[in-house]
């Protein structure tokens, strides 16, 4: 296919690009950061104009898209005020999906949050694994955004019952040289209880948004996107227990267990995560012998 890409510059987008790429798609990544190149072209997503012009067609770079994979945001709360995360993410989000659909494309893919969950879960979740049943929880105004615009894409779903829009709730997005600090984590359970003590390795982050885009049906659906396990070395039952004892545990537990439910992503989308921070440790450990 021919799909663009929103904030193909950063962590996760990188990662898409290039399995992308490699699965043979032709790909162009609209950002305003980027390597210059035929690959990329800038462009301020807050502009409808130029988000229009730039998926509609370019001179010699392409003459319209297959399909939209939509990742560019200020990515967490807290890296701007929240106005200006509310106005750049918000109007970015509405002139891809319109640009999108005057364009007649009919699959989109992007990236929603975690934090519509409720995080940092100061309050309780209402059971654990979370999945996506329950109702979205907003705490800050990143998530308001991110819940608003899944409560969009519904309704350009439902003027259009031929286009397809994915929304990943990605959990924290870790590249492997992230890894080096996870062991630092056991000390402190709470420390990485504001997200249910998830992550998600951004290969695997570019492998779901594949199968999203072979997978996706007409119409609006919601996935939790996680690693398959947790940040720690203590049990995911353990942890369960110390941090959240009212709460529901509704499954029994692997030992490292996402507490993020991934099942209807397995199931719907065919995603199976194939990177761990366990696996990058282990392969860093040279055994000794006495």
């Amino acid at each position: 296919m021919r799909i663009a890409v929103t904030g193909g510059s950063g962590k996760l987008g990188r990662n898409v690009v290039r399995g992308l790429k490699k699965d043979g798609h032709e790909v162009l990544n609209l950002d305003r950061e980027g390597r210059k190149g035929p690959g990329y072209v800038n462009v301020d997503l807050r502009n409808y104009g130029q988000v229009l012009d730039a998926i509609l067609g370019l001179d010699d770079r392409h003459s319209g898209f297959d399909a939209v994979v939509h990742l560019a945001a200020i990515p967490a709360p807290g890296l701007a005020p929240d106005a200006a995360t509310f106005e750049n993410n918000m109007l970015s989000t509405y002139n891809v999906f319109q640009a999108a659909r005057r364009a007649g494309i009919k699959k989109i893919v992007y990236a929603s949050s975690e934090t519509v969950l409720g995080l940092p879960f100061d309050i309780a979740p209402p059971y654990i694994p979370v999945d996506e049943e329950y109702p979205a929880r907003p705490e800050s105004t990143y998530s308001l955004v991110k819940h608003l615009e899944e409560q969009m894409a519904i309704q350009f779903t439902r003027w259009d019952p031929e286009l397809s829009i994915v929304a990943l709730r990605f959990s924290n997005v870790m590249d492997p040289e992230d890894y080096e600090a996870f062991r630092s984590f056991d000390a402190d359970a709470r420390l990485r209880k504001w997200n249910l003590w998830g992550y998600i390795d951004a290969r695997d982050g570019a492998q779901v948004v594949a199968r999203a885009l072979e997978n996706g049906q007409p119409g609006f659906e919601a996935f939790i996107i996680a690693a398959s396990d947790t940040v720690m070395e203590r049990s995911s039952a353990e942890l369960a227990a110390e941090v959240f004892p009212g709460v529901e545990v509704v499954k029994e537990l692997d030992r490292h267990e996402t507490l993020l439910s991934i099942d209807k992503a397995r199931r719907l989308l065919g995603y199976e995560p194939e990177h761990s921070w366990r696996d990058y440790h282990s392969n860093r450990t040279t055994p000794t012998e006495d």
